[in-house]
């Protein structure tokens, strides 16, 4: 990969008053980070730069108002999209708040919808609260619904990915006794199918998937996992 190919990946900021913005100060003070890609940061400027005091930074903040005006240009700068949305007055660090819950809202928004237009290649979230989105009146768990229904997307599900293991979620953001109530014959098999058709897109023509029982002393020996 050359420098002029890397992808470009927008960077959601997260909640303002939580590790977000210290987390992505971190992140791009690693000049590997700029080898792999082309980063922008889709949040506000003043909190990155606030956030330095915390993430013990001193890395250059190049406010943008579009992905075309970032520099891209090196280790030591970030480019942010800066969508002027946190009062840095009032924003009250460790505390779930309408504010910083509606701000990254917007990012996300933002995020997908440079996204669906081929502006940017991929996007990465850094974290978000629940509690502070449902306070500004957003009523999702998390990333993976404002995504899906932003994106228009019925069929969906939450994967992790490490080497050749990959793990697509039933259920998520809910309590054990939630997901008790929720496993139910047709939403499992729905959500079989997606993984099968998900690794075929993955270049796997014939996935093996195994079922985990959700009672974790489920069986012996073949019992805890069904293959397909």
């Amino acid at each position: 990969m050359t420098l002029y190919d890397r992808p470009i990946i927008g960077i959601t900021m997260g909640d303002a008053a939580g590790i977000g913005p210290e987390i992505v100060d971190k992140a791009l003070s690693l000049d590997e980070i700029f080898q792999l890609c082309k980063p922008v940061v889709i949040g506000d400027a003043n909190v990155l730069e606030d956030a330095q005091k915390v993430a013990r930074t001193s890395l250059k903040i190049n406010a943008v108002k579009s992905v075309s005006e970032a520099n891209f240009a090196c280790h030591g700068v970030i480019d942010v999209l800066d969508l002027h949305n946190i009062r840095l007055e009032e924003l009250r660090r460790g505390y779930p708040q309408a504010m910083a819950g509606k701000a990254s809202y917007e990012y996300v928004a933002k995020a997908i919808e440079l996204a669906l237009k081929g502006e940017i290649q991929a996007i990465t979230t850094a974290p978000i609260n629940k509690e502070a989105l449902n306070i500004a009146g957003y009523n999702y768990p998390g990333h993976t619904e404002i995504l899906a229904e932003l994106t228009k997307t019925k069929e969906y599900a939450m994967m992790f990915v490490a080497g050749k293991l990959k793990v697509i979620l039933a259920t998520i953001h809910v309590s054990l006794r939630e997901a008790c109530d929720l496993i139910k014959k047709d939403m499992l098999l729905n959500k079989i199918k997606l993984a099968h058709q998900t690794m075929q897109r993955f270049g796997i023509k014939e996935p093996r998937i195994g079922v985990a029982g959700l009672n974790p002393h489920a069986g012996e020996g073949d019992c805890l996992a069904a293959k397909t």
